[in-house]
């Protein structure tokens, strides 16, 4: 069916179920979307269609978001690797999203039975999550992860404490000597901004100057000996934060296969999902199909037209007639009839809602279009011509 692409401008339809969808996965299966050519799963596409538009209607918008990441992370954890805290946030807010989902499915048993039963699959994460809201939050690992990581944390906060009251004693005991009366941070090390003119007044190292060079940012050796174990208690609390990290990660990769089967089951609702919100946004209907070579459309409507409220279209051909010519004026709406025929056929036969009243299409191997005018002087062809060459290929 290469001609529904561009002649029936069936592209657009691709667009805007990729807008709809939440997941990238979904996303690269619409841009693949194309018609069935067996009728049972045709239908079974239009009943999942009919299904998550009842639910959007009476439910609103499922709870389902951005899961782009979340395969490679629980790969990376079930291969031993460390996560991040921003991985783990993410772990966390998946799991969350699940559960949120299945509270949701809930609801709509009895309005969706299809739908529904994969809430019954969805897995339970709810000590993960928790484990990871207890270690992590803001995406930062949290003091109280473990009773050492607290220690380690309530010691610099001392150590801190201290050497600033050490600096600020010798500012307040000699200003002559600064050009600021503040502590500075330079090099991850504490300093005073000494004068130049009295560098050998304040014993210490100079760990930065200023861009005029009158000012030298020193850091006095008084506190030498603090920030040094200042220093270790960072490397303790990098250590510490690690082992949580791993802690956290292994608990991810236990989980892997439960995490990527809930991704599978969320993608495959997404997908579903982005068809529903499709057909409500174009007040579309479930289609029957038929292999009878029959077809019928009441007040159907071109997705693609906006603006002034289109004309409907009513059409119906099949049995004893076997093609249809429609006349009439330019602009008077042959072609957009033409295309609203096989676009409508099109995505009946993709699992979509059609906008129309009612619709009855006919199974197709193929749709083969000539519309338009395909003069082409490099090809040196008339737009009759190209016509005739189109026809030929069709035939």
């Amino acid at each position: 069916m290469n001609d529904i692409n561009e002649m029936l401008e069936f592209n657009q339809i691709r667009e805007w179920l990729k807008e709809a969808a939440c997941c990238e996965r979904s996303r690269r299966r619409f841009e693949e979307l194309k018609p069935f050519l067996e009728q049972d799963r045709a239908e079974a596409a239009i009943c999942e269609t009919t299904e998550a538009r009842r639910v959007l209607d009476a439910f609103g918008t499922p709870p389902v978001g951005n899961m782009d990441g979340i395969r490679e992370t629980a790969q990376k954890a079930g291969l031993g690797g460390m996560l991040s805290a921003q991985e783990l946030n993410g772990v966390r807010q998946f799991a969350v999203l699940a559960m949120r989902l299945v509270r949701y499915l809930k609801r709509c048993r009895e309005t969706a039975p299809g739908i529904a039963g994969f809430g019954n699959g969805i897995e339970e994460l709810t000590q993960l999550q928790e484990e990871i809201e207890r270690c992590i939050r803001d995406e930062r690992v949290e003091d109280n992860a473990s009773k050492a990581l607290h220690n380690i944390r309530r010691r610099q906060e001392q150590m801190e404490s201290q050497i600033k009251m050490k600096l600020d004693g010798i500012l307040r005991s000699s200003k002559v000597y600064f050009s600021e009366s503040f502590v500075s941070t330079r090099n991850g090390r504490y300093t005073l901004p000494v004068k130049k003119e009295y560098k050998g007044k304040v014993p210490g190292s100079v760990i930065d100057i200023s861009s005029t060079g009158a000012t030298l940012f020193i850091e006095p050796a008084a506190v030498a000996k603090l920030t040094e174990e200042l220093a270790q208690l960072k490397v303790e609390e990098e250590n510490e934060e690690k082992m949580i990290l791993y802690t956290l990660s292994a608990m991810v990769g236990d989980a892997q296969e439960g995490i990527v089967r809930n991704l599978e089951y969320m993608e495959e609702l997404d997908f579903i999902f982005a068809k529903g919100k499709l057909s409500a946004s174009m007040r579309a209907s479930a289609p029957r199909l038929n292999t009878c070579r029959r077809i019928l459309i009441k007040n159907g409507r071109h997705p693609l037209l906006s603006g002034e409220k289109p004309v409907p279209l009513n059409i119906q051909f099949g049995g004893e007639i076997r093609g249809v010519i429609i006349t009439g004026p330019n602009t008077g709406g042959k072609t957009v009839a033409l295309k609203t025929v096989g676009l409508l056929s099109a995505m009946a036969q993709c699992g979509l809602h059609v906008p129309c009243e009612e619709a009855d299409l006919a199974m197709h191997a193929d749709v083969f279009c000539d519309v338009g005018d395909g003069q082409s002087i490099h090809e040196n062809l008339s737009t009759f011509s190209s016509h005739i060459k189109n026809v030929i290929r069709i035939l």
